[in-house]
Order: C-alpha cells, then sequence, then structure tokens
C-alpha cells in the first residue's frame, strides 16, 4: 500500500512539473517536439504490423484485410 502511494505521488508531481514546464516557451517546443515524434513513432509501429500482417495473410493465401489510409 506504501508503494502505490509513493506512486501517485510521483504521477501527480510529474504532471505538475509538467504543467509548469509547458508554462514556458521552451517547455511548450519541447512537449510539441515530444508529441511529434511519439505520434512518428506510434505511426510507424502501425505500419509495421500492416505490412507484416499483409505478409502473413500473403503467406498463409487468406484475402487481406482491408487497412485504413
Amino acid at each position: 500500500m506504501k508503494n502505490v502511494i509513493w506512486l501517485v505521488i510521483g504521477v501527480a508531481a510529474g504532471f505538475v512539473v509538467a504543467h509548469e514546464v509547458n508554462k514556458t516557451q521552451q517547455g511548450k517546443q519541447f512537449f510539441t517536439e515530444l508529441d511529434t515524434k511519439a505520434r512518428e513513432f506510434g505511426e510507424a509501429i502501425s505500419e509495421g504490423y500492416r505490412q507484416r500482417e499483409a505478409e502473413l495473410h500473403a503467406a498463409l493465401g487468406d484475402a487481406p484485410t482491408p487497412t485504413a489510409p
């Protein structure tokens, strides 16, 4: 139980610090760049998943499932 309390305190402190940092111009720029990189990473993972899924369907002779653009 003690560890959960420390976890909650740490998360709350992180949110407070991030909110304060985001008030500065450099903080906004940092979080904007971080968001962009995270989105690019997520898109790369998603694209890799779709490619691998298509490869597996082709290897098994299944009809490919439609993918979102």
